[in-house]
């Protein structure tokens, strides 16, 4: 039988009656990995009862990440003017970084990334890309909740002068990646909840894949109950070349060939008609809306290149249910929350935009709705031990009048003293669970400077990284 443990705080950020309530001086019991009890401290008889002086929140979940490549991103991915593909840096940083890579680059990445996203509060991600079984290794080692897809799509982009995108067609249309990667979806289907991994399907960007690809995947979805995540609307290059290709954005082709569904996530989705970047008619916020497709926004990351959603509320206000994501570099949901938020009041002229409410909502319970787990996101009776514990007395937390706007706009990542998930610390005394992390964090650097060593063999130009990537500042000259 398991143990009891109660949790005592100043306060705690508690569920009821569909909605996140605060708690003042309120307890938590866990038993196993379920929370039994939320409310007064002593109602409810436990082994062993701890007092914090915490807020205790429910952990956020990352409905976007690539843990397996994005820490090698940091240093080559800002401050670059890319237009000729109109802002994005996707056609000429990411293919020859992907080609760097190895196998043990990788498997450091992912440890980097599952230690950073439990030191910024994350508890649940959900991940896209290759090595997965790797991935969901070392997530059920350490202790994080992952819902995992393996990547697959029918070709790649790529850029042979500088100044267009090409695409590089597999023979196979990518039937082979595509029958693996549903066989690791089905291998984790996770009925029951219960297991920290569960697979879903991630055809990768909707301009790398066919109709044919994306239609089979819709159809495996539906008979196998998976959720769908793709990459759509996430440059001008790619909202361009479906349009030259079909004469339709990437939201009204998806709609078209019966992608768009409840089911269906669109990872980024900034590229809109209606939007100022695109200056192109249509309707495509009702497409998402209708259907019931998830956008997940990526706020931090595009805002580095000068891309912002055109506005988060406004795609509420349109009835498009919005999730955020970690992405690449640096996978904070801290950040995501924060940029969302003060983006939103940015753009729209107000204050009251994009309220601190509805970004922690977008990050914990309405993520957790549309991955289907109302035992996700939330602190409620029968709910996942998933908690995070804030301290309560640092520089940047004090004073706390209300907690939400607290960890929202003023929060640091040191704030975040302890992370549970499923009853279990995977973050406790500094220290991640099963994870030499500095050993990590040498590996992570010796490969990003193979990465950078090597990069002339990948790039069109042949450039070296400090060609393609200027340091910041001259390096500082010995003379005399």
């Amino acid at each position: 039988m398991n143990s009891t443990v109660e949790y005592t705080a100043p306060w705690v950020i508690a569920f009821q009656d569909g909605e996140h309530r605060l708690l003042r001086n309120g307890s938590i019991v866990v038993e196993g990995d379920t929370v039994v009890h939320v409310g007064r401290p002593g109602e409810v008889r436990a082994d062993r009862t701890e007092h914090t002086n915490s807020i205790i929140a429910p952990g956020f979940i990352s409905m976007h990440t690539h843990m397996q490549e994005s820490p090698a991103d940091k240093g080559i991915a800002e401050d670059m003017e890319k237009r000729q593909f109109w802002g994005t840096n996707l056609i000429e940083i990411l293919p020859p970084r992907a080609k760097a890579l190895t196998v043990d680059d990788m498997h450091a990445c992912t440890r980097v990334s599952i230690a950073e996203h439990l030191r910024t509060g994350a508890t649940t991600v959900m991940q896209m890309g290759v090595e997965s079984d790797y991935v969901a290794k070392k997530c059920e080692e350490i202790g994080l909740r992952a819902f995992i897809g393996e990547s697959y799509r029918s070709g790649e982009w790529y850029t042979a002068d500088g100044k267009n995108v090409e695409y590089r067609w597999f023979d196979d249309d990518g039937r082979g990646a595509f029958e693996s990667a549903l066989n690791f979806a089905l291998q984790h289907r996770n009925a029951s909840g219960d297991a920290l991994v569960t697979g879903f399907l991630n055809p990768s960007q909707v301009d790398t894949c066919s109709e044919e690809l994306l239609r089979s995947t819709r159809a495996a979805a539906d008979e196998h109950d998976l959720l769908m995540q793709i990459h759509a609307a996430q440059s001008y290059s790619e909202f361009h070349e479906m349009t030259r290709r079909h004469g339709r954005t990437p939201i009204e082709w998806l709609d078209d060939i019966g992608f768009l569904s409840e089911r269906t996530l669109i990872g980024h989705g900034l590229f809109l008609t209606g939007t100022s970047w695109t200056n192109f008619h249509g309707d495509d916020l009702g497409l998402l809306s209708r259907s019931g497709t998830t956008v997940v926004y990526n706020p931090w990351v595009f805002a580095r290149n000068g891309i912002v959603m055109e506005s988060y509320d406004s795609y509420q206000r349109e009835g498009v249910d919005v999730c955020l994501g970690t992405d690449t570099t640096t996978q904070s949901m801290l950040l995501s929350m924060r940029w969302a938020s003060i983006i939103t009041k940015v753009f729209e002229h107000r204050a009251d935009a994009g309220e601190a409410r509805d970004v922690f909502d977008a990050a914990t319970v309405r993520a957790a709705d549309v991955l289907r787990r109302p035992d996700l996101g939330r602190i409620q009776k029968g709910a996942k031990a998933d908690l995070v514990f804030w301290k309560t007395d640092t520089l940047t937390m004090m004073p706390s009048r209300d907690p939400i706007r607290t960890i929202v706009y003023y929060a640091e990542h040191d704030d975040i003293d302890r992370v549970m998930v499923g009853g279990r610390f995977s973050l406790e005394n500094d220290v991640v669970r099963g994870l030499d992390e500095m050993a990590d964090r040498r590996a992570l650097q010796e490969a990003a400077e193979r990465i950078w060593e090597g990069w002339p063999q990948h790039d069109w130009a042949n450039r070296t990284m400090d060609e393609h990537v200027p340091l910041s500042y001259p390096l500082f000259e010995q003379r005399g």
